[in-house]
């Protein structure tokens, strides 16, 4: 029996999962989507041609391998359809577990109507309704994908519901869909997506029995995980590798090797704390360089220098076995270049995550620039200062860098 090999972000999402996926995903015969809902987004350029990802794995651009998105996820039908449309007929090639839940239009409202009441106090979330769905789920009130394969029974026991929290409704101003408006939309969904609707943690099972390799695509970063992140700024899923487990029905067992995935320095989208968050010139043209803007919602990412500490973390809770470092080409050219090494917490100097960053300052260290890595792809045809930059990396974080992108096309990798 295999196991399943994890690739995880280790900051706070938007490290470039995508592309290595894409790139490492040729070896294997299975991709999966394990948590989390379309407010993920993966972008990926083959060749100048940009592809965005939110539900679909993106294991979709290599032929030949299967596309399963597991019960963790939360799906929005409507999003899930207008992505595939970009591929064609996916038909044997992506998967949707019958377990995973729905994740319907008045769930968004739901969202955008609490995030608005909170006004500053907002979470900054993308309003894509993932809570909501996510607290259904919980509430053991949700719907799962596997019921949409009869539209009209779902298009019933929904409108029933909406029924009986009318009174919840009209304090949020969320307008619901009529019974025959929900039997159209769900009719319509069914014949869309059935053939892809089945047990996908059977089928895993059967893969790694086969002796087949599955590789395990996560969603967001370690530090936006419901129990470990920055909460309550955090998303409503665990995106750290046990969340693999959870999500596909996999045992801790059947864990193969663990990838983190990091930038070369940091962003983070919505609110909450970002230690090292640089409010200057260095973060906006992180920002500019970086092109850091979100894939789901368009927003400006908040850019800031490499927190070593965070990053360390993120590594001992995700049991990273090396890390692929991204974006190093965005450092290009500045005069020095900082890494967090530590935390001033209340007069100590700490080198671990409290529960509470809002007190923490960061320390940091500099280091000499670099002219340029663009399109470089032997480690050892980087400037010697990127490599100091790398090594000091490792160093810190205790984590072997084993992969380095420096430029956004598929091919500019070095594999160390």
């Amino acid at each position: 029996m295999n196991k399943a090999d994890v690739v995880v972000g280790v900051q706070w999402g938007d490290e470039g999962k995508g592309k290595i996926v894409d790139r490492l995903c040729a070896g294997y015969d299975a991709v999966c989507r394990s948590a989390g809902g379309h407010n993920a987004g993966h972008t990926i350029i083959i060749n100048g041609k940009k592809y965005a990802l939110h539900l679909v794995p993106s294991g979709i651009l290599n032929e030949g391998v299967l596309n399963i998105i597991g019960g963790g996820v939360v799906v929005s039908p409507k999003a899930l359809i207008e992505e595939m449309e970009q591929f064609g007929d996916l038909k044997g090639r992506l998967f949707v577990s019958n377990r995973a839940h729905l994740n319907l239009p008045h769930h968004s409202l739901i969202d955008l109507a609490k995030e608005a009441a909170k006004g500053k106090a907002a979470i900054g979330t993308t309003g894509k309704g993932i809570g909501p769905s996510y607290a259904d789920k919980i509430n053991r009130v949700g719907h799962r994908v596997g019921e949409l394969l009869e539209p009209k029974k779902l298009a019933n026991s929904l409108s029933e519901e909406f029924e009986a929290n009318a009174a919840f409704f009209s304090a949020l101003g969320v307008k619901v869909k009529s019974h025959a408006e929900l039997t159209s939309e769900f009719e319509c969904y069914a014949e869309a997506l059935s053939p892809l609707i089945t047990d996908t943690t059977k089928m895993i099972w059967q893969l790694l029995d086969a002796g087949k390799k599955v590789l395990v695509e996560g969603a967001q970063g370690t530090m936006l995980d419901i129990d470990h992140g920055t909460y309550p700024f955090v998303t409503s899923s665990s995106t750290v590798t046990a969340g693999a487990c959870t999500g596909l029905g996999i045992s801790p067992k059947e864990i193969g090797k663990v990838v983190g995935i990091l930038k070369a320095y940091t962003t983070r989208v919505g609110n909450g704390e970002f230690v090292t968050e640089d409010f200057g010139a260095d973060g906006e043209r992180l920002c500019e360089v970086g092109r850091e803007f979100g894939v789901t919602t368009g927003r400006k990412r908040r850019c800031g220098w490499f927190d070593a500490v965070s990053v360390r973390y993120a590594a001992r809770l995700d049991g990273v076995d090396e890390f692929a470092l991204m974006k190093l080409d965005v450092l290009d050219r500045f005069e020095k270049v900082k890494i967090c090494t530590a935390y001033k917490y209340n007069g100590q100097t700490i080198d671990y995550v409290p529960a509470d960053l809002s007190s923490c300052e960061p320390v940091y260290e500099e280091m000499a620039g670099w002219e340029s890595v663009a399109g470089v792809r032997r480690y050892e045809d980087l400037p010697e200062n990127a490599r100091r930059y790398i090594e000091r990396i490792e160093d810190l974080t205790g984590v072997r860098v084993g992969i380095v992108s420096t430029s956004p096309e598929r091919d500019d990798t070095i594999l160390r």
